[in-house]
């Protein structure tokens, strides 16, 4: 799975409610990056490994979409995958519950506004 994360900002693209058409996107050195706003595009621009070195191991979870370092998370296995999670007990519950919901928001299956259903960036990103 590609990561949905701003490579400036570091914000989750699904938390923000930005879909996957139209992205705003550039590609450097052959991989494709994904942002929230022509703003962090620019940026990113100045200073393309710097930005990626940030994000190299950060996790979206799946509940909250918060980003997180990897060395700060919590596993669990779902259908032989691990995901990988915040450390709040009250996300891994959540998702046990109902891990199909979560996986499909993530994956950008389901609508999903975004959690402030307005952004700082590009609402023409969002659409």
């Amino acid at each position: 799975m590609k990561l949905k994360i701003c490579p400036t900002c570091g914000c989750s693209l699904v938390r923000l409610g930005i879909k996957s058409t139209p992205r705003l996107s550039i590609k450097y050195k052959d991989q494709d990056y994904f942002f929230c706003c022509q703003g962090c595009i620019e940026q990113f621009q100045n200073n393309e490994e710097k930005y990626i070195a940030e994000i190299k191991n950060l996790i979206i979870c799946p509940v909250c979409l918060a980003e997180k370092p990897e060395n700060q998370v919590v596993s669990i296995l779902y259908n032989e995958r691990n995901f990988l999670f915040c450390r709040c007990p009250q996300c891994v519950l959540e998702f046990k519950k109902n891990p199909g919901y979560f996986i499909d928001r993530l994956n950008e299956k389901i609508p999903y506004k975004g959690v402030f259903e307005i952004s700082c960036c590009n609402d023409s990103v969002k659409k």
